[in-house]
Formats: C-alpha cells, sequence, structure tokens
C-alpha cells in the first residue's frame, strides 16, 4: 500500500488517528485461552500498528512476513487507530476455521463501508442472500460448456492477436509491455464471452477502474479518509463516474440484446458461431436473477469483470517476471511444451478459417498435459498472490481453533503474501522461486488445501475463476514461452502498485525475439 500524497496529509491523518484512539477507540485486549494475545514488532504506544499501514505496501509486506517469521502459526493482535479490534491469523486451521464458517465471518461493515463506492452491491461487496444469487449467476456463467469455448475458440483466437502484436514489435525492436499484452487478452476474452462487448486494455473504464482501486485501498490506510477525499479526491470522484457510466452501458447493451432477440440464434456451425453463442452469457444471467433492478445488475457486472479480467492478468505478468529472471525454468517448460506437440495428432499452427494467415491452436496446451507448466504459475501465485490481504469481521463472537476468543465486530486479517512464504509450510527455501515444490518425485502436481494455499479464497467462497484462471495460465505460459524471447527492459526490481489486487508499477517492459517454431 502507497503513502498519499504529501506529508501534510498524512501527518493530519495521524494525529487524528492518534485523537481517536486515545479518546474514542482504546482497543481491547484480545486474549487466547485467557491469556494476552502478543502483539508484534513496532507497535508503538497509542499509535499501535497504525503509522505501518501508511508504508508503501512493499515495506507492508516485508512486515507480515516478519512478523510471521517471528510468530510463526500464532495469532497475534493488531492495533490501528479506527479500527475494531484485531488480530493476525497464519496457521491453517485457524484459516479454515474461518473459510468454514461463513455465518460468523463476513465481508463486514468495515470493508462494506470503504468499498462501497468502488464495488456497491457486487459479489465482491456483499453476504447472505444477494451474495448467493450472484454466485448463482457466476456457475451458470462458467459452465463446461462455456469453459471449452474458451478454451477451444475465444482464447485461441486472442491469443492469436496477440502473438501477431509481438512478433510485429519484434520486427520493429520495439518495447513491449506484458502487463498490457495480458490485460488486453483478459479483456478481449471477458468482454466477449461475459458481456457480449468489445473490452480493450486501455479504455477509458479500464483506467478509471485502475485508479480508483488504489484509492479504494488507501481508505482503508487513512483514518481520516472521509475528510481528506472530499479535498484532493476530484480524480476518484471523476474515476467513479466512469465506473458507473461503463456499468450502465454493460446493461444497457444486454437489454437492447433481448429486446433485438440477438440471443435466440441457430445451432452454431463454426468456430465463430460456437463463440456468438455463448457471447454474453454472464450478464444475461445475471439480468434473469435480478430482473429489472439494473443498478444491483451493474454493479455485479462490474465486480466480475475486476475478479475475471484483473487478477489473471497480474498474475500471468508476475510468472513471466520470474520466468526472465529463471531462464532455466523458461527452458524446461519450452522442453515439456516440444514433446507434448511431438507425441500429439492435433497442429499447434493451423490456417485460420478466412486464410488471413496463421493462427494458433494453443487449446492443445492443458494443465494435465503440461504439469510443470501449470507448476509454474502455481509458484508465481505463491510469490506474488494477486489478493495479497484478505480481511473478515466477526457477526458475533467465536473462538479460533488455537483458544483465541474474537469478540463481535473484531477484525481478522491474513496476508496470503506472508502465509506464502512460511517456512514452517514451504521450507527454508520458501523465498525462493522453485516450481518443483510443486511436483511429485513421478512428476503431478500436488494440490493443496485451501487454508494451506490461500490464493484462491476458500469455503463456500472459493474463487468461481479458479478453473477458467488455470485453462487461461498454462495456453497463455506455454505459448509465449514457445514462440518467443523476452529480455528485460528495465533495471532493479519489480514492485506493486497501490491497489486492492497486485498489478505491478509501470508494467513489465521488455524485448521480445521470436523463437524458430517448427510447424508441427
Amino acid at each position: 500500500m502507497a503513502l498519499l500524497e504529501g506529508s501534510g496529509l498524512v501527518w493530519l491523518g495521524l494525529l487524528g488517528a492518534l485523537f481517536c484512539y486515545q479518546f474514542v477507540l482504546r482497543t481491547p485486549t484480545i486474549r487466547r485461552n485467557g491469556v494476552p494475545l502478543r502483539k508484534p514488532p513496532n507497535t508503538l504506544p497509542l499509535a499501535g500498528n497504525g503509522i505501518l499501514f501508511l508504508q508503501p505496501r512493499q515495506r507492508l509486506f516485508s512486515w507480515f512476513v516478519k512478523c510471521e517469521r517471528q510468530f510463526g502459526p500464532e495469532t497475534f493482535q493488531i492495533s490501528v487507530p479506527t479500527l475494531p479490534p484485531g488480530v493476525v491469523i497464519n496457521d491453517p486451521k485457524n484459516l479454515e476455521y474461518v473459510f468454514k464458517n461463513e455465518g460468523i465471518f463476513s465481508k463486514g461493515d468495515f470493508f462494506k463501508r470503504l468499498s462501497w463506492d468502488l464495488f456497491g452491491n457486487g459479489i465482491i461487496n456483499v453476504d447472505g442472500e444477494l451474495w448467493k444469487a450472484q454466485r448463482k449467476a457466476g456457475l451458470a456463467f462458467l459452465n463446461a460448456s462455456n469453459l471449452r469455448v474458451l478454451t477451444d475458440v475465444a482464447l485461441p483466437k486472442y491469443l492469436s492477436n496477440a502473438v501477431e502484436h509481438l512478433q510485429a514489435r519484434a520486427r520493429g525492436g520495439s518495447v513491449v509491455d506484458l502487463q498490457s499484452v495480458f490485460h488486453e487478452i483478459t479483456s478481449q476474452l471477458m468482454g466477449k464471452m461475459a458481456y457480449d462487448m468489445e473490452m480493450h486494455a486501455d479504455d477509458d473504464f479500464t483506467i478509471a477502474f485502475d485508479y480508483a482501486s488504489g484509492a479504494t485501498t488507501e481508505r482503508f490506510q487513512n483514518p481520516l479518509w472521509f475528510i481528506t477525499e472530499p479535498i484532493i479526491g476530484l480524480r476518484f470522484r471523476r474515476a467513479l463516474h466512469t465506473i458507473r457510466t461503463f456499468g450502465h452501458k454493460i446493461v444497457d447493451s444486454a437489454v437492447n440484446a433481448n429486446d433485438k432477440g440477438r440471443h435466440e440464434r441457430p445451432s452454431p456451425e463454426s468456430n465463430s458461431d460456437r463463440l456468438d453463442e455463448v457471447s454474453g452469457s454472464l450478464i444475461q444471467s445475471l439480468l434473469e436473477v435480478f430482473g429489472d433492478n439494473r443498478k444491483l445488475v451493474s454493479d455485479a457486472a462490474l465486480n466480475y469483470l475486476s475478479a475475471g479480467r484483473d487478477t489473471v492478468a497480474q498474475a500471468l505478468t508476475w510468472c513471466m517476471y520470474l520466468l526472465m529472471q529463471h531462464r532455466f525454468v523458461a527452458g524446461k517448460i519450452r522442453s515439456e511444451v516440444q514433446a507434448l506437440l511431438e507425441n500429439i495428432e492435433e497442429s499447434f499452427i493451423d490456417p485460420n478459417d478466412d486464410g488471413n494467415g496463421k493462427r494458433i491452436n494453443s487449446a492443445v496446451f492443458t494443465p494435465s498435459s503440461l504439469p510443470y507448466t501449470m507448476a509454474t504459475f502455481y509458484e508465481a501465485l505463491r510469490l506474488y498472490p494477486p489478493i495479497p490481504f484478505e480481511i473478515k469481521q466477526c457477526e458475533k463472537a467465536t473462538t479460533l481453533p488455537d483458544g483465541t476468543f474474537l469478540p463481535e465486530k473484531s477484525i481478522v486479517f491474513w496476508c496470503t503474501w506472508a502465509m506464502n512464504r512460511s517456512r514452517i509450510s514451504w521450507g527454508d527455501d520458501a523465498d525462493s522461486f522453485r516450481p518443483e515444490r510443486w511436483l511429485t518425485e513421478d512428476g503431478r502436481l500436488i494440490v493443496k488445501s485451501a487454508a494451506e494455499f490461500p490464493v484462491f479464497n476458500g469455503g463456500p467462497r472459493l474463487c468461481l475463476g479458479k478453473r477458467m484462471a488455470e485453462l487461461l495460465a498454462v495456453q497463455v505460459i506455454a505459448t509465449m514461452v514457445l514462440l518467443f524471447d523476452f529480455m528485460p527492459h528495465y533495471e532493479g526490481e519489480r514492485v506493486s502498485k497501490s491497489s486492492l489486487t497486485l498489478p505491478m508499477q509501470g508494467g513489465l517492459p521488455c524485448l521480445v525475439k521470436p523463437r524458430a517454431l517448427n510447424p508441427r
């Protein structure tokens, strides 16, 4: 998380927070088996851990890792001015308890209040029946038939476009931002399949949402955001207006399509027909569930767009970043892909239906046929989880499996970034990039429980798009590594910028060199 611009605002927020803490809140002590929980390093009188949360997020990540190394699986108390009493959990047993008890641990008033302007009544921000209804619509969209169209038709199409773009940039010796390339793939994919609309990585909505996500994140840091935001939040308000306008556009487009009968189509005869047949299926499911409540349909559509597009593109970006640093791993992926192509009947390169050159048949790449490639993707997710922090609020008092008593309205944090670097769970080389840790001796992918590897959340809220992310990742990674060499065009370490997810600050600029490929 990043500091707000301007030291004056930071100090104003800090002084206000200290005042609130001293005279209003006085965070109560949380106990485990009757004994007060330990407090983490850098806990200050009055301010507690509040100043830490004003730091750039990379330093905050490091602090959570430091705490995990010091406390191990032990639950510890965290105190931040203007926040309810809270704990940080690192023990998978405690996290499993949170996942399994959705009725006790909810998004809570605290999270909803700060994220309402961005997410509204979308699935990211709600609980109960409203959440169940939106999840039902998402399940209808991500059915097996639609996923087959995604892997066999839509993704090869948009991935072919990306390959052509990279080849053109390589011929011109131009620098390419791989984060934008991956974001373009997922934007086109979600735009067509979910909403039957053309979407791109550089449109006004994407830029506005990216900014609004960062501004919303800063609300969780700045205890006086409701005072400072009206003064410095003009761009945020404009971004929210752009986002809402786009949400209404999605809904209006779907309603107009229904009025014109565009979704009463004959049986598909070609790949293009197959894609057209399922296009817009998510927005149609949402309209069926919520009817004429266009505001609710818009909120739900925008939430799914963010969840299905941004996180996957970011995960692929960090994966390629790691592969540029570990070329031996990229070489092993390439060998695995080439071995697969030599032992299957289907061809990777096929003429396009309309005769406009060569198109790739990336559908030949599947998670089961490329276990090392999948292990690499999971290792990248471990080190760079798209959702680095999670927060829940207790709707009623409860006791964690380790004996920690949580009063009503208390906050539970877990830092996926830190848990995924636990030497207890992942070994002494937990900080290292080593895909082999995900494979058995006979080369099969190791499956971790959601509590051990909470990248895709868990329990009833297990990520709906998990399978879609895996299918998309294996095709993109295998294709990119097989067809290109990427050379970094940046200096130093890449870090994430302020956001609710994990976008790479400044993108991933690189030079591209095509590799010779046997047409087979």
